[in-house]
């Protein structure tokens, strides 16, 4: 770590943590709700102005996963997608996207949630002539899907583009400050939150009944499963999902440089730029990029990438925070958000937000509100999770599951990621054979070894080491795990097993 760089997102640093109470004795409620981000925080508060029972139940702490590892860019245009809709679903897109940042601002003003809501335009942009004609294309079909959308060739941004989008009445806010306000708002009313309580079988009753890690059973006339990453897959939605991670820097700029708006550019391996309000005279510019799959490895040296790109660009930046986010992407550029699967009675998902989370949250909450009240909203069935589109997916479907067969395979072929623990240095860890079997194995900054299984535990695949973050990561389907093998993200819902070294000595120069 940089010195004076905190490794932490600020809207985690800049808020108290939570401790509500896990799930200790069984319970029945209306709806469960499996998943404490903002797609399910959302949807509790959502339904409990419905009067309906519900019961939040987080693995870890609320809005501390994905959620709070955000950017936080609350808009309707994301990157470059209405040129690739038809009309009327670009239509129905932009309309259910402009009604989540909007209800975000009128849920923050109704409940008195001081969030550092900003209405701002966003911009996609780009630097190459051979681009222009793309965006130009974006900026029509956008405006002609409904949105405040034009063409323009100069932005605030302190370097020269060829050529953006740029839409009005967009946003930003402090996420953790909104979702934190939420869950008093959803336990004032006839709302539970339970954390530290992972979910690990689902039986699709009636009731449907979800089980804990701790063996305790909740009850429900309705589920959803917003993990971010579902945790029970009855529609093999994972063959679908391409999961993704990208790195963040936040530094302090001068108030008189902030950029005004919410800007991301395709090229250059993504770079996403917004600030956020800091300190008298200064606000926190954010930028986001080096998108990899996780398990790449090498993310030290993106870290660097992503530094140098910042400070050449805003020279007056003095880096303050580092993190990480994870995103999923579907294969045809639509989230899933609805009926798990085909016989699915009362089970919902919520998932493949394609890195915009936020509006993306907002919206399945109101749209899966909709449809366990039964007044449907009329974008309910483009995000229907049930959709196949044979034609406009069988490219990238066949490219993701190529790419997870690849690591299947081939990383089993390789007889090791190291010849030997000698091999590896502290605060450093590789997987090794040792006495026929891989292990993850980590060496602390004590040079102490830690050792678990190598293999995740969703599907099978080998995890790798990311090395900026200390986390075994798997490349199949994005499961994280700490280097004692806890889980950090799912789809996993097991740690990874531990595994004993064989006594011998370490041969380390």
């Amino acid at each position: 770590m940089n010195a004076g760089v905190i490794d932490e997102s600020f809207w985690m640093d800049s808020t108290e943590a939570t401790s509500y109470p896990p799930v200790v004795e069984d319970l029945t409620v209306d709806v469960a709700v499996v998943g404490g981000g903002i797609a399910g925080l959302c949807t509790a508060w959502e339904l409990v102005q419905t009067g309906r029972s519900v019961a939040v139940l987080e693995a870890d702490r609320i809005a501390a996963g994905v959620t709070g590892y955000t950017t936080a860019k609350l808009t309707a245009l994301h990157t470059l997608v209405y040129s690739e809709f038809g009309a009327e679903a670009a239509r129905l897109y932009a309309a259910s996207q402009q009604d989540a940042v909007d209800h975000v601002a009128r849920t923050a003003t109704t409940l008195g949630i001081e969030c550092q809501f900003e209405r701002c335009p966003a911009y996609t942009y780009v630097h190459s002539e051979d681009m222009v004609g793309q965006v130009r294309d974006e900026a029509a079909a956008a405006s002609e899907a409904g949105l405040r959308a034009s063409l323009v060739t100069e932005t605030e941004l302190p370097f020269p583009v060829a050529a953006a989008v740029r839409v009005e009445d967009q946003a930003q806010f402090h996420p953790r400050r909104y979702l934190l306000g939420l869950a008093d708002a959803i336990t004032a009313r006839t709302g539970v939150i339970y954390e530290r309580t992972r979910v690990v079988d689902l039986d699709e009753g009636p009731p449907h009944t979800l089980t804990t890690e701790s063996g305790a059973r909740v009850r429900a006339d309705s589920v959803v499963v917003a993990t971010h990453y579902p945790v029970f897959d009855r529609a093999l939605l994972f063959a679908r999902l391409v999961p993704q991670r990208h790195l963040v820097v936040a530094a302090a700029i001068p108030a008189a440089q902030d950029p005004h708006g919410t800007y991301i550019t395709p090229e250059a391996n993504t770079r996403s730029v917004r600030t956020a309000p800091y300190t008298d005279g200064q606000r926190l510019l954010i930028v986001t990029g080096e998108m990899f799959t996780p398990g790449a490895g090498e993310v030290t040296g993106r870290y660097e990438t992503l530094t140098d790109w910042t400070l050449e660009r805003f020279p007056a930046a003095q880096l303050r925070y580092r993190w990480a986010a994870q995103d999923n992407s579907t294969t045809d550029k639509m989230p899933y958000i609805g009926v798990m699967h085909a016989g699915a009675d009362s089970v919902y998902v919520a998932t493949g937000f394609n890195g915009w989370g936020m509006s993306n949250g907002v919206l399945a909450a109101r749209l899966l509100t909709g449809s366990i009240t039964g007044d449907p909203l009329p974008w309910t069935d483009l995000y229907d999770p049930r959709r196949l589109h044979p034609v406009a997916e069988a490219g990238p479907l066949l490219k993701a599951q190529s790419k997870v067969a690849k690591h299947f395979i081939g990383d089993r072929l390789r007889s090791s990621h190291v010849d030997s623990i000698a091999d590896i240095a502290p605060g450093a860890g590789a997987v090794v054979r040792v006495a026929g079997q891989r292990c993850a194995v980590f060496r602390d900054d004590t040079e102490t070894l830690h050792a678990v299984s190598a293999t995740c535990t969703h599907l099978g695949c080998l995890v790798a080491f990311n090395d900026a973050e200390r986390a075994w990561e798997c490349p199949c389907h994005g499961s994280r795990f700490s280097t004692d093998g806890a889980v950090i993200h799912g789809p996993a819902t097991r740690p990874l097993e531990p595994r004993r070294l064989p006594d011998q000595r370490d041969e380390r120069p």
